[in-house]
């Protein structure tokens, strides 16, 4: 079973600036971001979940803007740590080449062309100044000794780099080090920004990937510098099924999903779709809707048409509906049809605030390829029909297009 990663976001650091780092970069912090500065989202109608006080809310009636969002380039720095203990036999161009320009390519396929994530990789080693034994990297890091990690890093890379020009941090480990443990993968969030040329640095991403590395990775985990939540679960003994919720269906389950794209909720709160493209289904009756492939490039020159209904069935719930295809990201998934999740703005990350309604829960499919099987086949396909469990909602499949778009019934 492939290898798990630990939910991000948990440390954060109160620290100042860089300087203030060498001394103050040790407390750990309670599990939730405060809720941050709001953007209003005056189009985002009746069926937007308000953003909660939740760790990464799926809320996105407001932006919290204390998160980059992705609607222009973002510009990122990769940084290459080497060790004392450990001399490279790999160049820093092969490790940028593990993740880019594949993960550029994911955010551009996943936006529709919205967004750029454009990479500067570093040419050199920068040398941290203690072995890499000394720093205890782990999946679970004891905060003392990931604190003095990126002290470090941040105190030899603020001689050569000047942060102001990038929106986006990777610090990349030297693979074969002997204490680099390539589980401890994450995103650190500061609860005060260091202050670095003039720049706050309020998150970054601490890479230690094997090479080659996990698949969508970076995605993954850059998905986090937008206030992406984490959907898979982490069992409490950390045995057992970690992609119950979601399964293969977005990068932010599992990396290596077969059908990683960002749910169309995720899309409608980075920006990627509009008022235009999320149909609001009111109560009380029936409506038709044609809903395009999540992952189908727009018609040049149209809107992208319909890509999510929305059933919204309390303050903090509601109901997705979307279509997914062999097409984009999704390419390799192994079934199509119209996906149903729940969606719940006050769980906090980690916790399940989407989970994919399996609409047929007596069969797996997808054996060979497959995360979670029982959740490979958890698409309608046409002529089937689905009333979500403790609802009045009800979807029906009545037909396929020649252009891959669903023709379906919700009656509420």
């Amino acid at each position: 079973m492939p290898r798990q990663k630990t939910p991000e976001g948990v440390e954060r650091f109160p620290v100042r600036s860089t300087g203030a780092a060498l001394t103050s970069l040790t407390a750990l912090a309670a599990m939730s971001l405060f809720a941050g500065p709001a953007v209003a989202e005056p189009a985002a109608g009746p069926c937007a979940l308000s953003r909660s006080s939740a760790h990464h809310s799926v809320g996105l009636d407001t932006w919290n803007a204390a998160y980059p969002r992705p609607e222009r380039t973002l510009d990122a720095v990769m940084i290459f740590l080497s060790f004392p203990d450990s001399r490279p036999t790999l160049e820093p161009r092969d490790l940028a080449a593990d993740h880019f320009p594949a993960t550029s390519r994911f955010f551009h396929q996943a936006s529709y062309g919205k967004f750029r994530l454009k990479a500067h990789p570093r040419q050199t080693w920068t040398t941290m100044p203690k072995p890499s034994t000394t720093y205890g990297i782990k999946r679970d890091w004891a905060p003392e000794k990931r604190a003095a990690y990126l002290r470090d890093a941040l105190a030899t890379a603020d001689r050569s780099v000047d942060f102001s020009r990038y929106d986006i941090v990777y610090f990349v480990a030297d693979p074969d080090a002997p204490g680099v443990d390539s589980d401890a993968t994450k995103v650190v969030n500061l609860d005060r920004p260091l202050r670095a040329d003039g720049t706050d640095l309020r998150r970054i991403v601490t890479v230690f990937e094997q090479h080659p590395p996990d698949r969508n990775v970076l995605a993954h985990e850059t998905g986090h510098v937008f206030d992406l939540a984490d959907l898979y679960h982490r069992p409490e003994d950390g045995k057992g099924d970690w992609d119950t919720y979601v399964g293969d269906w977005d990068v932010m389950g599992s990396q290596f999903g077969m059908a990683p794209d960002l749910f169309a909720w995720h899309k409608w709160k980075l920006g990627w779709l509009d008022h235009r493209q999320v149909a609001c289904v009111r109560g009380g009756g029936a409506s038709m809707h044609t809903l395009e492939p999540l992952g189908a490039a727009p018609v040049r020159g149209g809107t992208g048409g319909t890509r999510l209904a929305v059933v919204r069935t309390g303050e903090d719930s509601a109901i997705a509906i979307e279509a997914r295809g062999a097409v984009g990201n999704d390419e390799s998934t192994c079934t199509e049809g119209v996906l149903i999740y729940r969606v719940r703005s006050r769980t906090e990350s980690g916790g399940g605030p989407v989970e994919v309604v399996d609409t047929h829960p007596d069969t797996e499919a997808c054996w060979k390829e497959s995360v979670f099987p029982p959740l490979a086949d958890a698409p309608l396909g046409v002529g089937e029909s689905y009333t979500v469990p403790g609802e009045r909602t009800r979807i029906e499949v009545a037909d396929r297009t020649r252009s891959g778009a669903y023709t379906v019934k919700i009656t509420t």
